[in-house]
């Protein structure tokens, strides 16, 4: 690796960072007012008319999660029902139905916020599937994760309630307010970079050869600026984010690369306004930071080192990266979308080197909450947030409290419970695709391209982004297939709609409770110590998960 390509690395970073950090306090502060504002848009009181919501009454955690999980089961079904009757709608491009299983999976996938393709999309999707199924779930399924991470932040705020907040009210909001004006001016952005935005279908072309070819087109620069904000992931292209249509430059890699990070990173900031403590919003994102940057710092270290047989006798480990972005711009990119819940890649994870390309494996076995996805980034910190607080009140002798609330039993069982969903299913899925031999057969015969460990690693890293709700993939395995459509389209539901669904019976526990004092043994939240046990407990519950299962594939792969 020369000493431009070094350099030009390190001004990508510090693009990134220098950006964020001037992102990080207003977004941060715009995003806290339009979940605390008082005044209703006008546009915002005839959609509440419309549908028939009083924006004023308020939910207990029981109806504001039956709203979520309602919204997103009709969702389902919409998207479902577009995908079979798209040979008969408008714009179709003369592509057929989208088959039963694939749709199902699809569906799901977009609801859930994960954006899995088992899929070429430009060969598989129309127009009016793209834009009213899929995009408009980029927008809801994005404003559904922050509405519950708003409403556990109220679950701190409120004092003796009963109530977390309106859900209908908060998902208008986030759509209205911050999704939709981000969206517009980020498509934009995207288009100045080059990225193709029209409606002319598929155009015959001749080649240098003589030969003749099909290239797609279509509106690619808003739809990929709302999967990158709500950090939905997927690609209007099967390449993704390595496709010159979809990311033609270098510098639209960093664009995409903030546009991606840019509302997880100011989530602190809006939480530690909601609480009136800035100083909380500062030490979470102190975590997520030191988290990510070591992250990053690894992937491309051990790239850069390109250990193995086919990278040191190539010379570096190119394969599966593009030129024009080279091994900075791709791992930086890499880091950025598993440690983000995103799922879009601009090179192909299954062609990093061993080690490498564990990293992007740990980082969504970590929850993905450095900074995470949009609300669930956020969300996630915080229930490890309560964890640290009640190990580090057991190690000290000091009172379990957070925010001056109690953390007791009932909120202990709770956050358990979250950080054990994705891991069961991450490990289940894993297990039965080898452990019953008639889906073994069928995975190893038609599924899994490189057999032995790197084939487990695939399996392994397929139900990991299934279940973290992250969508990429490691590029090497077929899961158009009965059994991965299903079985990842489950794991997907679960690891959405479970730690959902817990996450807003721990905010109902805590709003229920009234403040209590800050006394001298109250454990500070916001200092370096607490800083440093609140990652190290990130850390150590999924080491201590996935290790066996991680010597089992990328491990062993890597150090043999």
């Amino acid at each position: 690796m020369t000493a431009a390509t070094v350099w030009t690395g390190i001004l990508q970073l510090a693009t990134v960072l220098l950006v964020l950090a001037l992102l990080y306090r207003p977004l941060g502060d715009w995003i806290a007012r339009t979940y605390t504002a008082e005044k209703d848009w006008r546009a915002e009181r005839g959609l509440y008319r419309l549908v028939g919501v009083d924006p004023r009454s308020e939910q207990t955690w029981q109806s504001y999660a039956r709203a979520v999980l309602a919204f997103s089961a009709v969702g389902v079904l919409f998207v479902y029902a577009l995908q079979r009757f798209q040979a008969v709608l408008p714009a179709s491009l003369g592509l057929p139905a989208v088959p039963e299983g694939l749709a199902f999976n699809t569906a799901v996938s977009f609801v859930t916020n994960t954006n899995w393709q088992s899929y070429s999309p430009e060969l598989t999707m129309g127009y009016t599937v793209q834009l009213a199924g899929l995009a408009v779930q980029n927008f809801v399924s994005a404003a559904v994760g922050i509405a519950v991470a708003v409403a556990l932040v109220r679950g701190f705020v409120r004092r003796g309630s009963g109530t977390i907040g309106n859900f209908w009210v908060d998902l208008t909001r986030g759509i209205t307010r911050l999704l939709l004006p981000l969206s517009i001016v980020a498509a934009v952005a995207l288009i100045v970079a080059g990225v193709v935005q029209n409606f002319t279908g598929f155009t015959e072309v001749a080649t240098i050869g003589g030969a003749t070819q099909s290239l797609p087109g279509g509106p690619v620069a808003s739809q990929e600026a709302i999967k990158l904000l709500g950090t939905n992931g997927g690609g209007f292209f099967n390449a993704n984010s390595a496709h010159p249509f979809e990311n033609p430059t270098p510098w639209s890699g960093v664009l995409e690369i903030l546009l991606l990070l840019a509302i997880p990173v100011a989530m602190p900031r809006a939480f530690g306004r909601m609480v009136g403590d800035d100083r909380q919003g500062y030490a979470i994102l102190a975590v997520m930071s030191s988290i990510a940057i070591v992250s990053i710092a690894a992937i491309t270290w051990l790239e850069s080192l390109g250990l193995g047989s086919a990278p040191q006798l190539a010379g570096s480990a190119m394969e599966g990266k593009e030129v024009r972005f080279g091994i900075w711009g791709s791992t930086l990119f890499a880091g950025a979308t598993t440690l983000t819940s995103t799922g879009a890649v601009n090179s192909m994870h299954d062609s990093y080197t061993a080690l490498g390309g564990m990293i992007p494996m740990i980082n969504m076995m970590l929850g993905e909450i450095a900074p995470g996805g949009v609300g669930s980034g956020l969300y996630g910190m915080l229930v490890l947030a309560v964890i640290a607080v009640f190990v580090g009140g057991l190690l000290v002798g000091r009172t379990p409290e957070y925010l001056g609330k109690k953390i007791g039993p009932t909120q202990i069982k709770l956050a358990s419970l979250y950080i054990l969903v994705t891991p069961a299913l991450v490990l289940a899925g894993t297990a039965l695709s080898f452990g019953i031999p008639a889906i073994r057969s069928d995975v190893e015969a038609t599924s899994i391209w490189n057999p032995g460990v790197h084939g487990l690693g695939e399996v392994l890293y397929a139900f990991t982004s299934a279940a973290n709700n992250n969508g990429s993939a490691f590029a090497g395995l077929t899961a158009n297939t009965p059994w991965f459509n299903t079985a990842l389209g489950v794991a997907m539901l679960l690891g959405r709609f479970i730690p959902i669904v817990l996450v807003l019976a721990l905010a109902g526990s805590l709003a229920t409770q009234r403040p209590v004092p800050v006394t001298a043994g109250t454990l500070p939240t916001y200092r370096p110590q607490f800083v440093g046990l609140l990652a190290v407990v990130a850390v150590v519950i999924t080491a201590l998960t996935y290790f066996p299962v991680l010597t089992l594939g990328p491990l062993a792969e890597g150090l043999v």
